[in-house]
């Protein structure tokens, strides 16, 4: 009777030197695929690069075109030349402080305003946008943040004398002469209010005067309740008034009298 032995694992039958070569060929394999994945991120990243590139340089191109047009007063024309520049590079502050000064040169100032604040938003440390922002505030009346936005300005940029002798002076001059106009109006409306109290009589209605004027009113108004009045017309055309009281209250035949209103 033949027996069977244990039957070894098939893993056992490879030798050591196979395997050792096998797991040699699987780690070239690796550093070959990490090779191949690296080779792919660096291509990415270099094509998201010149792409940046490429639209740094157009918007630069588009901001240049645009402040020419400005120059040359041809304002709506460099705001579609921002616009497009913005489109490529929007976090550029230049081209929104640009647009706030054109802005403000076509009277549109809610959104020269705006545009300003964008500025600020994207570099709160350029003194100009805090500057433009300021200008346009002034033209919207908006005197106290004006004068924030020009000390902001001064505050990133000590040595401007623009914004010192010019901006920041002019505000301020602005604010005395509203404060003061503010002052005025609130002195001349207490005044008309002083007058319109002075015009209006104080009488006095329980006075003597009064009370006799009254009582004549009610004892003239009693008497014509009591009395009425009445104009009649005969049959032969002949008109009568006749008063009736009320504690006579006879009238005359009504067929020998038609009564008229």
């Amino acid at each position: 009777m033949a027996s069977f032995g244990w039957k070894r694992k098939i893993g056992e039958k490879v030798s050591k030197a196979t395997s050792q070569q096998f797991e040699a060929e699987a780690a070239d394999d690796k550093d070959l695929g990490d090779d191949e994945d690296a080779n792919w991120v660096l291509a990415a990243k270099r094509r998201k690069e010149i792409l940046l590139e490429d639209c740094v340089r157009k918007s630069k191109e588009l901001k240049d075109e645009g402040a020419n047009l400005a120059e040359s007063m041809r304002y709506r024309e460099a705001l579609v030349k921002w616009d497009e520049a913005l489109q490529l590079t929007p976090e550029d502050a230049t081209l929104y402080e640009m647009k706030s000064q054109v802005l403000m040169s076509l009277h549109e100032m809610f959104p020269a305003v705006h545009a300003a604040e964008m500025a600020v938003q994207r570099n709160p440390r350029s003194w100009d946008a805090w500057q433009t922002l300021g200008r346009a505030q002034l033209g919207l009346g908006e005197i106290a943040l004006a004068i924030r936005s020009f000390q902001v300005s001064l505050h990133i940029f000590p040595m401007n004398p623009e914004v010192w002798k010019e901006d920041l002076s002019w505000a301020r001059k602005l604010l005395v002469q509203q404060k003061a106009t503010t002052t005025e109006s609130m002195q001349a409306l207490a005044k008309r209010a002083e007058l319109v109290q002075e015009s209006i009589p104080d009488y006095d209605f329980e006075s003597d005067e009064i009370v006799a004027v009254c009582a004549a009113i009610a004892e003239k108004e009693k008497a014509l309740s009591a009395a009425k009045t009445m104009v009649i017309v005969s049959a032969s055309g002949t008109v009568e008034t006749v008063t009736e009281q009320d504690n006579c209250p006879s009238t005359p035949d009504e067929t020998l009298f038609i009564r008229a209103r």
